[in-house]
């Protein structure tokens, strides 16, 4: 199982094929041997694992929107599932020594899956609409509404949660910024802070540099810090250091009235660790030398620039 697990992670997906070997070892625990389903959600439960299980099931929902099929009909999927329940429960199986797979909620399969490939639909949709000459154009905005039972399930569902940010992750790093406002809202309230976490935060940070001009919008600025990582960084410092890591990157681009209240609303408070106090002392300094750039370069005489490229020559 270890094996053919370690396979998929180096992929980065789970094919048919070792689908259907992952599903046999889950299918042969036989009575009295439940405690093997404890060895083997310890394994599920590794970051490589989970990060590899939500890909793949973010993937499989966009083939079989192709497919024109439904989640219930795939039973990749379903295993899928099934695994990052199991992965996502380890801990709990383990404190309780109750050796028994999780109850997969039906609704999972038959509402929330839906609704993410609903959100995968209007996104083509979209798209092929934009393509369209300008007189053939629907007057057609980007959907902006939530279901509330999606905005439920992120909240009370581990593993809908789970797949829910894989999916903004996939959205981001696709540099899709419709998509991106839209699901920040769901995002605020989550199973278990799970949007706050290192992990997701990470990753999340990382693909908003991919969007560095979109960070030049009021629009895009207020949705992502006020309506979202601004909404708990007082009391988690982790997302402190996120922000100020991300703005030391982007602070050039961030809209300048923008950036004038995140540099008030971040400075640090006495209790804050030296982490965040490093890293904000690195942006000011990097803010102020930004304002100071252009006043250094109006005094440079030109005429000296290409005067320092010219090599000493050779003595004769």
């Amino acid at each position: 199982f270890t094996w053919c697990l370690d396979a998929c992670i180096r992929e980065r997906f789970v094919d048919a094929k070792r689908a259907r070997e992952l599903q046999g070892f889950l299918d042969g625990v036989k009575k009295g041997q439940e405690q093997v389903l404890g060895d083997l959600s310890m394994i599920l439960c590794d970051p490589f694992a989970i990060n590899t299980l939500a890909l793949s099931t973010v993937k499989n929902l966009q083939e079989l929107v192709g497919q024109d099929a439904l989640p219930r009909d795939s039973p990749d999927l379903l295993l899928l599932l099934r695994m990052l329940s199991l992965g996502q429960g380890a801990w709990d199986m383990i404190d309780s020594q109750v050796f028994k797979e999780p109850k997969m909620e039906i609704e999972l399969i038959t509402k929330f899956l839906p609704n993410l490939m609903a959100f995968v639909v209007d996104d083509h949709s979209f798209n092929v609409d934009q393509k369209l000459p300008t007189e053939e154009k629907a007057a057609s905005m980007y959907p902006t509404n939530l279901p509330e039972s999606f905005i439920k399930f992120v909240l009370e569902n581990r593993v809908a949660c789970e797949i829910a940010l894989y999916y903004v992750l996939h959205i981001t790093k696709q540099r899709n910024k419709n998509a991106i406002l839209r699901l920040l809202p769901s995002l605020v309230e989550t199973y278990n802070d799970m949007a706050f976490s290192d992990i997701f935060l990470h990753l999340f940070t990382s693909h908003l540099t991919l969007l560095m001009e979109e960070f030049a919008t009021e629009e895009f600025c207020t949705a992502l810090f006020d309506g979202f990582i601004l909404t708990t960084f007082s009391s988690k410092e982790n997302v402190h250091r996120h922000i100020l890591r991300l703005l030391l990157h982007l602070h050039h681009k961030v809209v300048p009235s923008k950036m004038a209240s995140l540099q008030k609303a971040l400075e640090p408070t006495k209790q804050s660790a030296e982490a965040v106090k490093d890293l904000y002392t690195q942006l000011t300094e990097k803010i102020e030398s930004l304002k100071q750039s252009p006043v250094q370069t109006v005094e440079t005489p030109p005429l000296e620039l290409p005067l320092r490229t010219v090599s000493t020559p050779p003595a004769i």
